[in-house]
C-alpha cells in the first residue's frame, strides 16, 4: 500500500531495472543486478521482468500476436509462441477473444490482457502499478483474482503497488512506504 506521491512509480521503475538506485542494490535470484551496463539490463529486464501498467499501452494488433511478437524477440520458435500465447489467454479466460483488437475489448478484458502479456516471456518478477485502477469494484476484484490465481499458477514473484485496501488484504503480504522506506504490515 503506497499514498500517491510517496515514490512508488520510482520503487517500480527501479525493481524493473528503468532507473538505478540512488542507494543501495537490486537483487533478482540472487543476483545483483543494480550496476549491470545498460544493455545487459535491458536483456536481463526482457527475460524476468513483467510489467502490468495502469494504462494498458497495448498495441492496435490482435491479442495473439501481442505474446508471439515479444517471445520471438526472446528466441522462442513462431509455434512455440503461439502456444504460448494461447496458454495465457486460456489463463485470464480470453483465448475466445484471441483475433480481437483492443478497441473491442471492455477495461476489465484490456487489464486482463496487459496481465497475459507481462508473463508472456515466463519472467520471474512480474511488478504491477495499479493493476485495477481504473476499473469499477466488481472488474477490479475479477482481475486482481486472476492476477493471483495466475502469479500461484506460475511460481511468480509479484511486487503489486494499489491504494485498493480490500484487494491489497488478499494477497500473502502488504508492505507500506512510509517517508521513504518500506515496512511489512501483514503476512
Amino acid at each position: 500500500m503506497v499514498p500517491s506521491g510517496s515514490g512508488k512509480t520510482t520503487l517500480l521503475n527501479i525493481a524493473g531495472l528503468l532507473e538505478r538506485p540512488n542507494n543501495g542494490e537490486v537483487w533478482v535470484n540472487g543476483k545483483n543486478v543494480s550496476k549491470l551496463p545498460e544493455s545487459h539490463r535491458t536483456i536481463f529486464r526482457r527475460k524476468n521482468i513483467g510489467f502490468v501498467f495502469q494504462v494498458h499501452r497495448l498495441l492496435p494488433n490482435s491479442m495473439r500476436r501481442k505474446y508471439c511478437d515479444p517471445q520471438m524477440i526472446n528466441g522462442l520458435i513462431r509455434s512455440a509462441a503461439e502456444k504460448r500465447a494461447i496458454q495465457l489467454l486460456n489463463m485470464v479466460n480470453l483465448e475466445n477473444r484471441k483475433l480481437h483488437r483492443p478497441g473491442q475489448l471492455s477495461g476489465g478484458e484490456q487489464q486482463r490482457i496487459s496481465i497475459a502479456r507481462a508473463l508472456s516471456n515466463a519472467p520471474t518478477v512480474l511488478l504491477a502499478d495499479e493493476p485495477t485502477g481504473n476499473l469499477d469494484p466488481a472488474t477490479a476484484a475479477d482481475v486482481f483474482a486472476y492476477l493471483k490465481q495466475i502469479i500461484y499458477a506460475t511460481n511468480t514473484a509479484a511486487l503489486i503497488v494499489t491504494h485498493n485496501m480490500k484487494l491489497a488484504a488478499n494477497m500473502d503480504e502488504m508492505l507500506e512506504m512510509r517517508n521513504g522506506t518500506i515496512v511489512k504490515v501483514m503476512g
